[in-house]
């Protein structure tokens, strides 16, 4: 999912909030709800942006799919359908995990490969990038590519490196072509 502004800056004022009152943990477990609802669920994303459903009853529809949730976490929701900024709810999900983990030392790690990693590749993953980006952990969200004949591309926050046998391949090229 893309991060815009508005979302970063949603999910900072919501994490502020939870730092203060020591809820950062339980948000961070809502708003991961909120984000596999509307991962799994793209109707629920239409629903909330049509025109066609007034505040109110996108307000109740919140109320009732995330009952169980913080107060803060509603609250938060409610203000971005106030706000006419309901589209940017998955995106303030994201952000405020990524302040979360980013608190605790941890950074996400974006792997795209040929064939799924095991534990123990990811493993192995965390822990020699961990160290070039400056963070203790990674958490790897390993994406399969069947474009990719073999190796992988890993891309935390705005770097990349990319290890897949296309890119080996083409550096072989320019060096050839010297």
């Amino acid at each position: 999912m893309s991060k815009s502004t508005v979302a970063s800056r949603y999910a900072q004022a919501l994490f502020e909030l939870a730092l203060q009152n020591g809820q950062v943990d339980i948000v961070e477990a809502d708003l991961r709800v909120v984000r596999e609802v509307f991962e799994k669920n793209p109707e629920y994303t239409l629903l909330l942006q049509s025109p066609k459903v007034t505040k109110e009853q996108k307000k109740q529809l919140i109320q009732q799919a995330f009952n169980g949730l913080s107060s803060y976490v509603i609250n938060t929701l409610s203000i971005l359908i106030d706000r006419r900024r309901d589209n940017e709810i998955a995106a303030l999900a994201d952000a405020f995990i990524e302040l979360s983990l980013t608190s605790r030392g941890t950074a996400v790690a974006y792997v795209s490969s040929a064939t799924k990693l095991s534990e123990a590749d990811q493993a192995l993953v965390s822990q020699v990038f961990a160290g070039r980006v400056g963070k203790s952990n990674l958490q790897i969200q390993n994406h399969v590519d069947s474009s990719l004949l073999g190796g992988m591309s890993v891309r935390i926050g705005n770097r990349i490196f990319d290890g897949t046998l296309r890119s080996k391949l083409q550096r072989l090229e320019r060096e050839l072509k010297r």
